[in-house]
């Protein structure tokens, strides 16, 4: 029995290769998130041009009595509250609707499977709703101060905590909505709360606007505190301890029932 006639060697396999490094992974997560938004015209009326023409009219117009006929006053219960829209309508509704068809379409699951993983692709989404909020107090700072808004600078940080508090709250809240519903429910549910919120539910309005009885009740869910902590903060200077407080409250909670219920697929 002959040997057999040995099998000429071929190139070598080129090594796979390696991942970029965890932030690199996760800061084009975000890019491409951000991105994303800035460039639907959806999203953009929803992050962006509404809440512009929201502070716009109120500011310049008596279509909403808010206790003063004073435009100074006005603009400076209207700014802090076009803020708290422009939050609203990036941390909860456009994630909330943004995560719910990803997880429809498998793209959840299939990015979970990456060198990114869950907890990369969460980060990114993170980061991509801070990115998008800078650009939102941008535009609506420059609105506001060219109609002659004065905050108080002195509420600048307290404002900023305020900021990331309720963003924090109203991400947790998306999660968990859109990882428990279908993707059509999600859509109905999104912008329905955001219409309520918006609404009546002290993001926009002041709590002293609102009818006997119902202070109370708002001044308790995050778009109240979000949108009176802003009030407190730019319009006196001082920190919104209870606002606070109630978007930690409501963070803590969000996450423990995104951690429990949300589901990739």
């Amino acid at each position: 029995m002959t040997a057999p006639t040995p099998t000429p060697a071929g190139p070598a396999a080129a090594p796979a290769p390696a991942a970029a490094p965890w932030p690199r992974r996760v800061l084009a997560q975000a890019s491409f998130e951000a991105r994303a938004v800035l460039r639907n015209g959806e999203q953009l009326l929803l992050t962006l041009v509404l809440p512009v023409l929201a502070l716009v009219v109120l500011a310049r117009t008596d279509v909403v009595d808010l206790g003063t006929a004073d435009r100074l006053e006005r603009l400076g219960l209207v700014a802090p509250g076009a803020l708290a829209l422009a939050v609203l309508s990036t941390a909860f509704t456009s994630q909330a609707i943004a995560t719910g068809f990803d997880r429809r379409w498998g793209v959840l699951r299939l990015l979970a499977t990456t060198p990114l993983g869950r907890g990369g692709l969460l980060a990114g989404k993170a980061l991509a709703v801070l990115a998008v909020e800078v650009v939102q107090v941008a535009v609506l700072g420059g609105v506001a101060l060219a109609l002659g808004w004065q905050p108080d600078p002195r509420g600048i940080p307290a404002a900023l905590a305020v900021l990331v508090l309720g963003t924090a709250a109203f991400v947790a809240l998306a999660l968990v909505v859109a990882g428990t519903l279908r993707a059509e429910a999600v859509l109905a549910v999104a912008n329905l709360i955001w219409v309520l919120l918006a609404a009546g539910g002290g993001a926009l309005l002041p709590l002293e606007v609102l009818p006997d009885g119902a202070a109370g009740v708002v001044a308790l869910l995050p778009s109240g505190a979000l949108g009176e902590g802003l009030r407190t903060a730019l319009t006196t200077g001082a920190f919104p301890l209870g606002p606070a407080l109630v978007l930690l409250a409501w963070t803590a909670a969000g996450c423990a029932l995104a951690a429990r219920f949300f589901r990739w697929d």
